[in-house]
């Protein structure tokens, strides 16, 4: 197999290396060879450290931003350049940026087992059933939609002070008895690992590279988010801008979210539609445009409580506030209907294929979307909710009030 890869090397400039803790000791003969040989070594100061022994070319530390080190990169195409990364360079590493603009066939990857590797064999557990986070640059927010009863989560943390964050995370959902383990500096001579639950979490002075595993053990009244679509609508906060469970459930259904696609949320309220569409997968993303402040930092409150923090908020009215975003692949409009401007913008960015979906309760509204439909065709429905209900001593259907939505596919 190395033969292979320096055969395969000859034909690339770029090698992408992973190191671990135990440094050079940790690499294979290719790999020395190739970091003794570049002209160019581009890490992080530890990485640079870790393979100080070999390098004999320029050394270049990673700037803040890193991305401001990726023109020297390319001004280096041809000539031989090593990128050092931590473990495996295609998990949650610098591999991504990087294959943004060098071409597969230009750079070789010879990666190292990864933190999440290194954690699932100290833990005893099996990859395909842990749940996989980074924490490093993100908000801690992002592992609440991770959270679920028994589950098992291994995250990747920003510093040393990330354990005891997360920890009162979970104390404060209703998780204070999952069992934490803190990993450090794994596969080198630093190595520690230490144990806790989330509400009496005492361990201290821990190292700035480790790596976080979670058992979920939850009290009976911890709120847990759903896996399927319709959260209850006491899990948002709002001011009676809301897209209610089942109308929202249908919703979410008509926009039909997949892969990697962008959502505009036109009218976001309280965020409900961005929010749920945003849990379904994270490759997802959504963009919510409110006019009112108010119901931006509402929006903005409610997206952080339920772990999705990334929803993107453009405070404005539309159509005004759409110009220069990126194009969707589907648009939720919860408000706006009345004005044809709104249409004709949401109409015209939409990617092809793209749907459309919005909701109407007035008759006016409804009397619009009617002549949208006759005009462009899709699906008009009513939905009718009723609940039961006290009447008298008795119980009876206490009906909402009806939902009209139209929903089209742009040719």
């Amino acid at each position: 197999m190395s033969a292979e890869i320096a055969t395969c090397t000859e034909k690339r400039w770029l090698s992408i290396i992973g190191i671990g803790e135990d440094g050079v000791e940790g690499l294979c003969s290719v790999a020395r060879q190739l970091i003794g040989s570049a002209e160019l070594v581009v890490g992080g100061a530890r990485h640079l450290e870790l393979a100080g022994d070999l390098i004999c070319g320029r050394r270049l530390a990673w700037p803040s931003p890193m991305s401001d080190a990726f023109g020297e990169v390319r001004r280096h195409r041809g000539r031989s350049v090593v990128v050092l990364a931590s473990g495996d360079p295609f998990y949650f590493g610098v591999g991504k940026q990087l294959a943004a603009f060098v071409p597969a066939e230009e750079f070789v990857c010879l990666p190292q087992p990864s933190a999440f590797s290194l954690a699932a064999a100290r833990m005893g557990w099996s990859l395909q059933d842990v749940s996989l986070v980074s924490l490093h640059g993100r908000a801690l927010e992002g592992i609440i939609r991770h959270l679920q009863p028994g589950a098992r989560i291994l995250a990747l943390s920003w510093d040393g002070a990330t354990p005891a964050h997360l920890a009162g995370l979970l104390d404060a959902r209703g998780m204070g008895r999952s069992r934490i383990t803190v990993l450090e500096a794994m596969g080198g001579p630093r190595e520690r690992i230490r144990h806790a639950t989330a509400s009496h979490f005492k361990i201290e002075e821990i190292l700035p590279l480790n790596t976080i595993a979670i058992e979920v053990i939850a009290e009976p009244e911890a709120a847990f988010i759903a896996l399927a679509s319709g959260l209850d609508d006491a899990f948002f906060e709002h001011d009676g801008q809301l897209t209610k469970r089942e109308i929202r459930a249908v919703t979410l259904s008509s926009l039909e979210p997949r892969h990697g696609e962008l959502l505009w949320d036109v009218g976001l309220g309280a965020g409900s539609i961005a929010i749920e569409w945003l849990l379904r997968h994270p490759s997802l993303s959504a963009i919510g445009i409110e006019a009112r402040n108010d119901r931006a930092a509402r929006a903005a409150c409610n997206a952080a409580a339920l772990g999705v923090p990334e929803l993107q908020i453009v405070q404005g009215r539309a159509p005004e506030a759409l110009a220069g975003l990126a194009r969707p692949d589907a648009v939720f409009v919860g408000g706006g209907m009345m004005d044809d401007r709104v249409f004709e913008a949401v109409w015209a960015a939409l990617k092809p294929r793209g749907r459309l979906v919005a909701n109407a309760v007035s008759l006016e509204t409804e009397a619009r979307l009617a002549d949208y439909f006759g005009r462009f065709g899709g699906e008009l429905i009513r939905l009718q909710v009723a609940r039961a209900d006290k009447v008298g001593t008795m119980s009876g259907w206490r009906p909402a009030m009806p939902v009209t939505q139209w929903r089209v596919r742009r040719p």
